[in-house]
């Protein structure tokens, strides 16, 4: 599992819920093409709040065929936005450097970029895989394995069937707190 790639986002609905999807090197460009090949005419990426509900079911059912494993990472209990995200990103990385991560991508937003940063920087220096692991920010039109994330965070949030339709790619469910 030494080089596994992480690509990740969240739903910030009722609390924190981040989803951290795990990609296997041989898996990073057929999934890619899987994803891009959903995406309908002059859509740029799939965010999946915003498809109708026919597409999130075809959505999800492809992601399933994916071999992609999804990890949530649920801080709903922590009130405080920035504890919560604090607390994930250094579990997150802690769980990385268990599995021998590579590259761990977290979807670009403005006003988080700064303090994930610092919080990065730390729980790498604390893991010890400063040399190992390597983590950037990049906007989702950029990356389509975020859009994995992206969906999985969203049916696991609306419960019910949606987390029935995604539960083949769910690998860790964790609290944090």
């Amino acid at each position: 599992m030494g080089s596994v790639h992480v690509f990740v986002d969240e739903t910030k609905a009722n609390g924190l819920l981040v989803a951290a999807a795990r990609v296997q090197p041989r898996q990073l460009a057929p999934t890619r093409t899987l994803l891009r090949g959903l995406l309908l005419a002059r859509q740029e990426r799939l965010h999946f709040t915003k498809e109708g509900k026919a597409r999130q079911g075809q959505i999800a059912a492809a992601l399933c065929t994916s071999g992609v494993v999804v990890d949530l990472y649920d801080a709903r209990a922590v009130p405080d936005q920035r504890l919560a995200r604090r607390l994930v990103l250094e579990q997150l990385v802690a769980d990385l450097a268990v599995v021998g991560a590579h590259r761990l991508v977290l979807e670009q937003d403005d006003s988080l970029i700064a303090s994930d940063r610092r919080t990065l920087r730390a729980a790498v220096r604390a893991a010890g895989v400063v040399d190992e692991l390597v983590y950037e920010h990049l906007p989702p039109r950029s990356e389509p394995l975020l859009w994995i994330a992206d969906a999985v965070a969203w049916c696991w949030t609306h419960g019910g069937l949606w987390q029935d339709r995604v539960r083949p790619i769910i690998g860790e469910v964790q609290q944090v707190r």
